[in-house]
C-alpha cells in the first residue's frame, strides 16, 4: 500500500487539508461540540429561528458510493464534507441564506428576502469605461479588505484537537477564495502519512461546473456586501477566436511591464497585489499548509507557453462541438471520460473529437496554461483576475449546453462519481452548505443571465442602458461646458450690444458717416444683423 502513495514530484498535484470557518465557529468550543450554528443577530437566536430564518440541525450527508479513483476512507479532512469538522449547521428556510441565516438566497433581495430580481453578467467589452474602472476599483477593494465573516484554518483537524494554539488566520475577502480554491483542488490525504495524487474535491470530475458555478456566486455576493452595490455582476471574457489575452491590458487585467514580460505592468494595480497558495508541491513535501502568506508578485506571460501542453486559445468550432455532446458525463466520470460535455469543456477531452485523456489540453485548461504564470497553477490560479472573467464565460457555456439539451436532473450521477462529485454531496468548503446536483440548473433560477444568451429585445435594452451610463459619466464635463458656453454667449451680447450702442451715438452726430454701418435697410452684410 506504501508503494501507492508516496509522494510524487509532480508539479501542481499535491496539497494538504484545511478549510475556511465563520468567525462564530472559529473557536475551540465550536469544534469541541462540532456544532456551527452562528446567532443572528436580528433576533438573538441560532440561525434567526425566532424569524422562521433557518433551524439548527443534524448534517445529513449522503451515503451513495464514490468512485474507485479514492482508494481510502477516514484520511481526508474533506471526506464527507463537513462532518469532519461539523455535525450540526444551520439549515436555512424560505429565501434565506448564510451560516447563520441572515443572507437572501442567490436571486433573492430586501430586508425579508422576498424580491425576486435577475442580474446580468455582460462581456467585459461592452461595459462603459466607469464601469470596468468600477469593477477594478472592486477587485482591489477586496483584495485589500480583510474578510468580515470567514477565517482561514492554517492546521488540519487532528492538529488542531490536539493543540491548545489558535490555529485560525485573518485573510482579505479576495484572498479567501483563492485560498477555498487552493483548498478544494487539493491532492492530498493529511490525516494519515501519505499523499494521494488521484483526488480533487472540485475538478476532474461532474462537479467541475456546479462548485465554480457557486464559487462565482458567492464570490459575486461578498463583493456585493462589500461595495454596497446590489447590482453588481462578474463580467465574462469571450475568448472565441483570440488570438492574445485581450483583457491584459493596463484599463483591465493589467498588461505586460515592458522590462520583465512576466510580471504586470507598473501602470496597473494589479502590478502591486501579492499572491498567495502557489508554492505547490512544496507545502505537500515539508508537511505543511498554505497559510496565506505572500508569496510574491503575480506572474503571467500570455501567450508564450508550452506548445505541448495546448496550442492556443479555444475556436468557435471548438466550443459548437463541446455544446453538441448530449452526456453530461460518460464512463469513469473523471479525466478518461469520452464525449463528455463536463470533460470536454474541462479540457481534457479532445474539442474536436471528444475522446477522453487527450494528449492536449483544450477549452477551459487551454486558457489557464496559454496565460504562462500564476494562472497555469490549479491551486492558484485563482489569484489572478483573469480567473474570474474566464470561469465566468465558462458558466456561461454550460448555461448555454443546460438550456439546449434541458437535461433532468437526475441526469446528475447520483452514485459512483470519484469522491466529492456526487450529486448529494455537499461541496468543500463551502459554509454554508450547498450540494452539487442542486446547482445543476439553469442560471435563471438562481437569480443571473448572461447578456448575450439574452433575446434580442432584452439584449437592445441592456444596450441603451449601457450606452446612458457611458454618457453619463460625460454629464458632468458636458453640464461645465454648457454653463462655460453660456457664460460667452452673455459677455458677447453685452458687448455687442454696447457696440449697438456707441455706433447709434455716431450715427445721429453724423448723417454722412452712416454708410460705413449700413447700405441699405435690406442689407444682411452688418453689424445689425449679427445681432440676434
Amino acid at each position: 500500500m506504501r508503494a501507492l502513495v508516496l509522494i510524487v514530484f509532480f508539479a501542481q498535484l499535491l496539497k494538504p487539508t484545511c478549510q475556511q470557518i465563520p468567525r462564530q465557529c472559529a473557536n475551540s468550543e465550536a469544534l469541541a461540540s462540532r456544532q456551527c450554528c452562528p446567532v443572528w443577530s436580528g433576533d438573538g437566536s441560532a440561525c434567526g429561528a425566532r424569524s422562521g430564518r433557518g433551524i439548527c440541525q443534524d448534517v445529513a450527508v449522503s451515503d451513495q458510493p464514490d468512485g474507485p479513483q479514492y482508494p481510502f476512507n477516514g484520511v481526508d479532512d474533506r471526506e464527507r464534507w463537513p462532518l469532519t469538522f461539523f455535525n450540526r449547521t444551520c439549515r436555512c428556510l424560505r429565501n434565506f441564506m448564510g451560516f447563520d441565516c441572515s443572507e437572501c438566497a442567490f436571486g433573492y433581495f430586501g430586508p425579508v428576502c422576498t424580491e425576486r430580481r435577475e442580474t446580468v453578467r455582460r462581456n467585459i467589452f461592452q461595459l462603459s469605461k466607469a464601469e470596468r474602472q468600477k469593477f477594478i476599483s472592486y477587485l482591489n477593494l477586496a483584495k485589500n479588505t480583510i474578510s468580515p465573516n470567514y477565517v482561514i484554518i492554517t492546521g488540519i483537524y487532528n492538529q488542531m484537537s490536539n493543540s491548545s494554539a489558535a490555529m485560525f488566520k485573518d485573510v482579505s475577502i479576495y484572498d479567501l477564495f483563492v485560498w477555498m480554491h487552493y483548498y478544494v483542488s487539493g491532492r492530498s490525504a493529511w490525516r494519515g502519512e501519505y499523499v494521494w495524487m488521484q483526488v480533487d474535491f472540485g475538478h476532474w470530475a461532474p462537479a467541475f461546473l456546479p462548485w465554480h458555478r457557486v464559487f462565482l456566486l458567492r464570490w459575486e455576493h461578498e463583493i456585493r456586501k462589500v461595495t454596497g452595490d446590489s447590482d453588481f455582476a462578474i463580467p465574462y471574457w469571450d475568448w472565441r477566436d483570440a488570438q492574445e489575452c485581450e483583457v491584459c491590458t493596463d484599463e483591465l487585467m493589467g498588461g505586460q511591464s515592458p522590462l520583465t514580460p512576466n510580471l504586470i505592468s507598473p501602470s496597473s494595480v494589479f502590478s502591486s497585489w501579492k499572491v498567495i497558495c502557489s508554492r505547490e508541491p512544496e507545502y505537500s513535501m515539508r508537511g505543511i499548509l498554505c497559510d496565506g502568506t505572500e508569496e510574491g508578485p503575480l506572474l503571467r506571460n500570455p501567450g508564450n507557453h508550452d506548445r505541448n501542453l495546448a496550442d492556443g486559445l479555444p475556436t468557435s468550432s471548438e466550443v459548437d462541438f463541446t455544446l453538441s455532446l448530449s452526456q453530461y458525463d460518460t464512463g469513469s466520470m473523471d479525466r478518461m471520460a469520452n464525449m463528455s460535455f463536463r470533460n470536454t469543456l474541462e479540457g481534457f477531452g479532445n474539442p474536436v473529437t471528444g475522446i477522453g485523456n487527450s494528449s492536449k489540453l483544450g477549452m477551459h485548461a487551454a486558457i489557464h496554461v496559454f496565460m504562462n504564470g500564476t494562472m497555469s497553477s490549479v491551486q492558484g490560479s485563482a489569484n489572478d483576475p483573469v480567473f474570474l472573467l474566464h470561469h465566468a464565460f465558462i458558466d456561461s457555456i454550460y448555461e448555454q449546453w443546460l438550456r439546449r439539451h434541458q437535461p433532468e436532473k437526475s441526469h446528475y450521477p447520483t452514485a459512483n462519481a470519484p469522491i466529492g462529485h456526487n450529486s448529494e454531496y455537499y461541496m468543500a468548503p463551502f459554509m454554508p452548505l450547498y450540494q452539487n446536483g442542486d446547482y445543476f440548473i439553469s442560471s435563471k433560477e438562481i437569480g443571473y443571465e448572461y447578456s448575450y444568451l439574452q433575446d434580442p429585445g432584452q439584449r437592445f435594452v441592456d444596450g441603451i442602458v449601457s450606452y446612458l451610463e457611458e454618457a453619463r459619466g460625460l454629464w458632468s464635463w458636458l453640464l461645465g461646458a454648457a454653463v462655460l458656453g453660456a457664460v460667452c454667449c452673455a459677455l458677447l451680447a453685452v458687448a455687442l450690444a454696447k457696440l449697438r450702442r456707441l455706433l447709434s451715438r455716431r450715427g445721429n452726430r453724423s448723417p454722412e458717416k452712416q454708410p460705413l454701418i449700413s447700405s441699405s435697410e435690406g442689407s444682411t452684410d452688418s453689424y445689425q444683423a449679427m445681432i440676434p
